[in-house]
């Protein structure tokens, strides 16, 4: 891996709070990713699973956690296995995890070799009664691959069929989406990579270059510091481009005049970032557009004071819609009367600014958390308002990670990257 080892004290806290809310003589599996198949003999890159990262710091395939704290003895309380590396593995993938390395990468004193996990787990389900099924409940889940973990759990579920089958989802959607001190260092880190990446583009853009050159300027900054690389596809959106929330082409030229949204961030050990800024291809926004980023910047700003302790997702969203709306009738974009006769299921400032303007942030860029329970200190948020105009050929969006505090206003893990209009302008033509 890129990043430095973490210390195996964050997943050792991890496997506590996930095993202090178990049922009595409960046993929880988790599973590494597949290596997913391109064609012939070629695969994507590997990439964790997050669950199975959060609760153990390996980040390696063909890797299975078990956890089993009421096992009747110590070192099947929790047990990690891992495929048996070799001196032929060595040479033509490179070095594997051994078993002294997995215990300093993890905390997890008994591992075994993956050849004796079914063996392991027929003596530990003689002891339980309850079994730990890892299914994908995220709120934004489409899934149609069959996953390594989905077909663990038809194998588990068939081979035990009298034992109880309880949700590891609840648990990791709670536990995950509060953040422990090195998580939030782990994203800042993913943050600072990211500033050094914007900055870098400050200097190179300008009329006529590609989007995709600017793609290949961030992930050359991105990669040199440690980071895989991108958190999520990014999207680097010249003039009406931007006005397709999830363009991803970036195969298009930036003409003078007008504005690039760039939705790009780096992650770096498994950590994502999410940045958004827009800026003028010139070098100089217009009146208009200045006007416009300004008005976004405003409704940022109000958001993200909102993000406090005991706010509620859903009414945060009604509360920043009416700031929107506020806005956007001091631009023109919208008249009282379309207030006024707005349909309640899709306000009138939905024209201009039809997504959300925040979600959980971490291990995931859509990361876990249970958006009807209220915000606690410690949860990171996006906070990403938008405004999108294509009959005017730009939109805007501006987007910063933030971390809830247990009082007062969030903290910015990307407080020192260029945000204000007059600030970007300088740079880009220094």
């Amino acid at each position: 891996m890129k990043y430095h080892q973490i210390n195996s004290g964050l997943f050792v806290k991890n496997r506590e709070k996930f095993t202090a809310q178990m049922k009595p003589k409960s046993v929880a599996v988790f599973n590494s990713n597949d290596i997913y198949p391109v064609s012939a003999d070629s695969t994507l890159p590997f990439a964790q699973h997050r669950d199975i990262f959060y609760l153990s710091g390996v980040d390696q395939e063909e890797s299975i956690l078990l956890l089993f704290p009421d096992a009747p003895y110590e070192h099947l309380k929790e047990i990690l296995f891992l495929r048996e590396t070799n001196e032929h593995i060595a040479i033509w993938e490179g070095e594997k995890l051994t078993k002294e390395r997995a215990f300093q990468v993890s905390g997890i004193k008994t591992v075994y070799w993956l050849q004796d996990f079914d063996k392991t787990l027929k003596e530990i389900m003689t002891y339980a009664e309850v079994m730990y099924i890892n299914t994908n409940e995220h709120y934004r889940s489409a899934v149609e691959t069959e996953t390594r973990e989905d077909r663990f759990i038809k194998k588990w579920k068939a081979q035990y069929p009298a034992h109880t089958v309880a949700k590891s989802n609840p648990i990791l959607q709670r536990i995950r989406s509060i953040k422990e001190t090195e998580e939030i260092d782990l994203i800042q880190q993913a943050c600072n990579i990211t500033e050094k990446g914007f900055r870098r583009l400050l200097s190179f853009v300008k009329p006529n270059v590609m989007e995709y050159e600017v793609e290949a300027e961030l992930i050359h900054e991105f990669i040199r510091n440690r980071s895989k690389g991108f958190a999520y596809t990014p999207i680097i959106a010249s003039g009406n481009n931007a006005n397709v929330l999830h363009y991803i082409e970036n195969n298009q030229q930036c003409k003078a005049g007008d504005l690039l949204l760039l939705d790009v961030a780096a992650e770096y050990a498994n950590y994502s970032s999410d940045l958004t800024r827009t800026i003028p291809v010139s070098g100089r926004y217009s009146e208009r557009q200045k006007a416009v980023y300004n008005a976004v910047l405003r409704v940022k700003n109000e958001a993200t004071k909102m993000l406090t302790p005991g706010t509620l997702w859903k009414q945060y969203h009604v509360e920043v819609g009416k700031i929107m709306t506020s806005e956007l009738l001091g631009l023109g974009l919208i008249d009282k009367a379309d207030v006024q006769n707005e349909n309640p299921d899709w306000p009138a400032y939905k024209k201009y600014f039809m997504h959300g303007t925040s979600h959980h942030m971490g291990l995931d860029t859509h990361d876990y958390g249970l958006l009807h329970e209220p915000m606690e200190a410690n949860m990171v948020f996006t906070v990403e308002p938008g405004i999108y105009i294509p009959a005017e050929g730009f939109g805007i969006r501006i987007e910063d990670d933030v971390v809830i505090q247990k009082s007062g206003e969030p903290f910015n893990l990307m407080r020192n990257i260029p945000i204000e209009a007059d600030e970007i302008e300088s740079l880009m033509n220094a």
